[in-house]
């Protein structure tokens, strides 16, 4: 995605580069269904959840620029279908990062339900509805231009500049802030992260590059503390998916506090993230 990304210039008008976001966006989608629907492996749901996160992600950027109808659509239809891919995601994540040690019993009822969730997933991508999405996707990057005169480095230093500033507001009295504070800062800075990376081309800055790794930093030290929430639904689903015959009481219970340990490494992880993104320069305004 960020390779493809510098043909954007910062000539460039806004509803142009959305739309060759967009179709980059879509071939990304296209290749990453493409294994989830042939195969099991992880990299398939995985990079097709990534796909629709960035389409979601650039309408959202844009959307000051080139807004509507179909552009809520696109974003609504991807949201829905990124949804339907989470649990074998989100299952995934847990079993292979978030514990470790997983015992075989527990290791063959997440297998069950992992290809319960994989067969949901694989539904929602070949369904009618995705394929009308992909129509509507592929005929709204086709868009001639709109005409308009504005810059893409103009318009793109707006957004920036806001959306920086949200992520400090958000962040004020970080050791402070309750988990869905917390959780509000990680979607501002996630929301930046993919600002920055799209828009980065229309700025000739070195800043650019150490600007986004510190984005990115702090997102994974935010995303760090959201994995206790993601894991308690994990062990929930496992539970429930749980056959009379099978004991698996302790071993889930053992899972659950290893997931919800190392909360006050977490923080100071998340806090040294903090201090590198309000030290790091404002490409933009360089």
């Amino acid at each position: 995605m960020a390779s493809r990304a510098t043909k954007l210039s910062p000539e460039m008008a806004p509803d142009v580069a959305l739309r060759l976001i967009v179709a980059n966006c879509h071939v990304d989608l296209s290749k990453y269904r493409a294994i989830v629907l042939q195969s099991r492996r992880p990299i398939g749901i995985h990079q097709t959840r990534v796909a629709f996160r960035q389409m979601r992600a650039a309408f959202s950027v844009f959307r000051g620029a080139l807004n509507g109808p179909v552009v809520r659509s696109l974003s609504a239809e991807a949201r829905w279908l990124a949804g339907e891919c989470a649990p074998a995601r989100d299952l995934h994540v847990f079993l292979t990062e978030t514990v470790e040690g997983v015992p075989p019993a527990v290791s063959r009822i997440a297998a069950r339900l992992a290809a319960v969730h994989l067969q949901r997933a694989r539904a929602a991508l070949s369904g009618a509805r995705y394929n009308a999405f992909d129509r509507q996707l592929a005929a709204f990057a086709a868009q001639p231009p709109s005409g308009r005169n504005t810059r893409l480095v103009d318009f793109g230093r707006e957004v920036l500049e806001k959306r920086h500033r949200k992520v400090e507001r958000r962040g004020r009295g970080l050791e402070k802030l309750n988990a869905e504070e917390l959780h509000e800062l990680r979607i501002a800075i996630k929301k930046q992260r993919y600002a920055a990376t799209f828009l980065q081309p229309a700025f000739a800055s070195a800043a650019a590059k150490p600007y986004i790794e510190t984005t990115v930093r702090l997102q994974g030290a935010l995303g760090a503390l959201n994995d206790r929430a993601v894991a308690a639904q994990m062990l929930a689903d496992i539970a429930t998916a749980t056959r009379p015959t099978e004991d698996v009481a302790g071993a889930l219970k053992a899972l659950a506090k290893q997931a919800t340990g190392g909360d006050k490494r977490r923080r100071r992880k998340l806090e040294r993230a903090w201090k590198d993104f309000k030290k790091a320069e404002r490409f933009w305004l360089a």
